[in-house]
């Protein structure tokens, strides 16, 4: 006689895929979580050592020497 409360292979099995299923996914997540927030911090480190471009002209100390030495 078979105890009616104790589920069948049929769902033990189902349940395993789903937990197999579940664990899968929620790693590659975590994974892909992890592998974002570092590559952030590396762009954020290499975006604040670029210079600034600024256009025209400007009055740097080499310019200022130049003139000096050239008695302009």
């Amino acid at each position: 006689m078979k105890n009616k409360s104790l589920p069948s292979n049929e769902a033990r099995n189902q349940q395993r895929r789903e937990f197999i299923k579940t664990s899968t996914l929620l790693g590659a997540g975590l994974a892909t979580g992890a592998m974002t927030s570092t590559v952030a911090i590396a762009d954020d480190g290499a975006t604040s050592a670029q210079p600034v471009e600024q256009k025209g002209y400007q009055l740097s100390q080499h310019v200022l020497d130049y003139y000096k030495s050239a008695d302009v």
